[in-house]
């Protein structure tokens, strides 16, 4: 029996009898068919289940008498030591040690924990013993380790398949990002909205810490700044930053293709390898579709005019997508096209079938989901749909590593479902694109989408009626216009001197630079805590943080202080884990009188004790 293969398992409760209905195919029929009795030694202190083997397959498998036919079984517990009794307490106790499978028997309608080491699957008689207890349900071994696709963390190096998503302007700092990559998982740090220097200084700090462990830097799409995303790329490329999360692309450019591409080669084995890999983050089919699709041609035609890649790269680029992984984004804090989840994620495995199929990748893109994970049970349905890893952002702000100051911390402390609104953004204004951001405790959505209400109405600033200028003025620039207009030119004389050459030849473009700049400014009010302009603070946050802020209600995490990312991170995927072990017995028909508090925030430390045991 040690060379059977089990490729597919069908097992079917009935109610109340637990007999179990089991179809195998298998590798080799003779030798099943002489098994008759098959016993299986279950020692609780391991498991005997594979991580890399779906647990949806495992979790059917109770027991193993096997034939060519479907036949009637049912299993059965030999008394060891002790006898099963209903115990709630004990029951939840062990779904928590979620490094142990769990057996349940079925005591006068109510389910007990079976103890004992010896599981018999025989035909319907009971085994030839004194004491024996039919076996009701059974769940698998499941670490939060576990979770996610086994390629995705092999790819990028990680123990968990978790994403501490960029929030940009260094809100996902390098404090943040370094114990992500310290404790298992990926972070990626927040250089949007940064200079160049800043993001440089980052860089530099998180490669002295982190060395070889997993981090990776934000690439956002800046279609007002060209010059500035093709500069952000020169400075990955010279400091070897090999890892990117590509966001807010409305449309592949030649920068993000230029990265992708550049170094591309083959290996002695002629495999062909991308020294720099993307994990662009999408909520629009028609780009996730050109993100798993290979460079288009234009692009590697205008790349290899320049002369900024070879020939050779731009035939091996044929071979491989533009993205090594993609995170579909339902609703969620930032940019966002408020998808949901339920639908989007299915969408993207179905297209990246597709498209995997058309290329034949050596490779194939793994999807993960973004956008409303900030308690157990959505990170659980995240996985149970199929995400190969899930990606947080909101519930990261709130933590004490993040770059935001303890004001604002405070305010997203305090965030319920509703308490959030859309607002222009700052890095795409003049498109009109919004970006999701709270609403309770600050006036900033209502003073944004004023701002360019007048934008769109108005060719410039003196053409606005004097009454709504002096409010602008007064209330939302706390400035007279050409005051703040100085300040706005001395930002893009670093940053992107072609800005104020066109603003000077433009007064429309003029207002929205200004616009812009308060925009701007805003979310680093946030980040500073300036007393003066908490009304103005701009802080990107989805409705995930009202849940996690009711998953947490009296618990330590219910305080600011207490909230740090990897805690909270495991607290997700643990969490997720004791949710699908759950839920796999309610589909064999058992009904647990076990509560939502089984799933109450741990400590670090608490969590790691139930690991090792």
């Amino acid at each position: 029996m040690s060379g059977l293969i089990i490729t597919s398992a069908i097992c079917q409760i009935v109610p109340h009898s637990f007999r179990l209905r089991h179809h195998f195919a298998t590798s080799d029929w003779r030798n099943l068919k002489e098994c008759g009795t098959l016993q299986l030694k279950f020692k609780m202190a391991e498991t005997m289940i594979k991580p890399d083997i779906s647990y949806y397959l495992i979790k059917r498998i109770t027991t193993m008498a096997l034939d060519n036919v479907t036949k009637n079984m049912i299993s059965w517990w030999i008394k060891a030591d002790t006898t099963p009794k209903p115990d709630d307490e004990e029951i939840k106790s062990a779904l928590m040690q979620v490094t142990q499978p769990v057996f349940l028997s079925d005591l006068q309608g109510k389910p007990a924990l079976v103890k004992g080491e010896l599981i018999t699957a025989s035909q319907v008689h009971p085994p030839n013993t004194a004491e024996h207890y039919p076996v009701a349900a059974y769940t698998a071994a499941l670490a939060p380790h576990h979770l996610g696709d086994g390629q995705f963390k092999q790819r990028h190096g990680l123990r968990y398949a978790y994403i501490v998503g960029a929030m940009a302007n260094g809100i996902t700092s390098t404090e943040m990002v370094e114990m992500a990559g310290r404790n298992g998982m990926l972070g990626f740090f927040g250089a949007a909205g940064l200079t160049l220097d800043k993001v440089e200084e980052a860089i530099v700090c998180l490669q002295n810490s982190l060395k070889d462990l997993p981090y990776g830097f934000n690439l956002i799409h800046s279609p007002n700044e060209p010059g500035f995303e093709f500069a952000l790329v020169d400075l990955y490329l010279k400091y070897q930053v090999r890892l990117v999360s590509a966001s807010a692309y409305m449309g592949l450019t030649l920068p993000l293709v230029y990265y992708r591409i550049k170094g591309i080669h083959r290996d002695n084995d002629g495999n062909v390898i991308c020294l720099n890999k993307i994990i662009a983050k999408v909520s629009r089919v028609e780009i996730a579709q050109q993100f798993l699709s290979p460079p288009p041609e234009k692009l590697l035609k205008k790349l290899l005019a320049k002369q900024m890649i070879s020939q050779d790269e731009a035939v091996l680029a044929r071979l491989v997508p533009m993205a090594d992984d993609l995170t579909a984004e339902a609703d969620s804090g930032g940019h966002t096209d408020n998808r949901p989840a339920i639908t989007l994620l299915p969408t993207m495995l179905y297209l990246r079938d597709r498209i995997t199929r058309k290329y034949n990748y050596a490779h194939e893109p793994c999807v993960g989901l973004a956008g409303g994970i900030a308690t157990p049970q959505s990170a659980a349905a995240a996985f149970a749909m199929g995400a190969a890893y899930i990606l947080t952002g909101s519930v990261n702000q709130a933590c004490v590593e993040a770059g935001v100051s303890e004001a604002a911390r405070l305010l997203l402390a305090e965030v319920k479902q509703a308490d959030v609104t859309m607002a222009p953004s700052a890095d795409m204004f003049e498109m009109g694109v919004k970006v999701q951001v709270l609403k309770r405790g600050t006036m900033f959505a209502v003073r944004a989408s004023k701002l360019y209400e007048l934008y769109r109405n108005y060719d410039c600033f003196n053409d606005i009626p004097a009454k709504q200028r002096h409010d602008v003025e007064q209330r939302i620039l706390q400035a007279r216009f050409e005051q703040a207009w100085q300040e706005t030119k001395r930002f893009f004389e670093t940053r992107d001197p072609g800005q104020i050459e066109r603003a000077l030849d433009n007064p429309k473009h003029q207002m929205a630079l200004v616009f812009r700049a308060y925009l701007g400014r805003s979310s680093n009010w946030a980040i500073t805590g300036e007393p003066s302009r908490k009304m103005d603070f701009q802080i990107w946050c989805g409705p995930a943080m009202g849940a996690f802020n009711e998953w947490v209600k009296g618990s330590f995490l219910e305080k600011p202080k207490n909230r740090k990312t990897v805690t909270v991170a495991l607290n997700l995927l643990f969490g997720a884990a004791v949710q699908i072990r759950l839920n796999g017995l309610r589909l064999q028909g058992v009904r647990l009188p076990v509560g939502s508090d089984i799933l109450k925030p741990l400590r670090f430390s608490e969590i790691n004790s139930l690991l090792e045991d």
